[in-house]
């Protein structure tokens, strides 16, 4: 998997040679925050209890909950993708390979697997999407159930690339999935006229 992106890391409000008080986003702005998925920037400054201390308050779309993360905490945020980022990215799934994964270790699969939430990638989750969709078909040819441990990581990066892809197209999260096999098969052939 590739190395995480880094120049999108909120280190400080005062990226990219602006001023300290400078935001680095927008109230409104869709944005990834670490692995929450994708979240709108409902308010920035600061709060209540703050002390003067400034938050962005972000809301996710997928979720109910507010988050507040200080604007210099060095959590990642980055700006979500745009339809034509989707687009790309749908295009790019058949030549994203997965991995033959063989650990048996819990902890080092673990990692390895949370390696792909921590790139901030789509591409990462693809990979990872795709390893564990083959290591389940491999443990079913053999007669093998598949892992739930395993199942637990793919519906998870599922949940965190459908949303962003689902906001990037202006489609349900629940449509994401056909909207992907029509892009890449083409529409299901017409019945033919009697």
């Amino acid at each position: 998997m590739k190395q995480p992106q880094q120049a999108t890391t909120v280190s400080s409000p005062a990226a990219a040679g602006s001023s300290p008080q400078a935001p680095v986003f927008h109230v409104g702005d869709l944005v990834v925050y670490e692995t929450t998925g994708v979240c709108r920037i409902q308010a920035m400054g600061p709060l209540d209890f703050s002390k003067g201390k400034r938050y962005y308050t972000l809301l996710p779309v997928f979720g109910s909950e507010t988050i507040y993360v200080p604007m210099d905490s060095g959590a990642f945020l980055r700006p979500a993708m745009g339809r034509q980022e989707a687009e790309a990215l749908i295009a790019q799934i058949p030549s994203i390979h997965e991995d033959t994964v063989s650990i048996r270790n819990l902890q080092l699969l673990s990692d390895y697997y949370q390696s792909a939430f921590h790139s901030h990638d789509c591409a990462d989750l693809v990979h990872l999407i795709k390893t564990i969709y083959a290591k389940s078909t491999k443990a079913q040819q053999a007669g093998r159930k598949p892992s739930s441990f395993d199942q637990r990581y793919r519906k998870r990066a599922e949940e965190l690339l459908h949303g962003e892809l689902a906001v990037a197209l202006g489609i349900s999260r629940e449509d994401v999935g056909e909207y992907i096999r029509q892009k890449l098969e083409g529409p299901p052939p017409e019945a033919p006229a009697e």
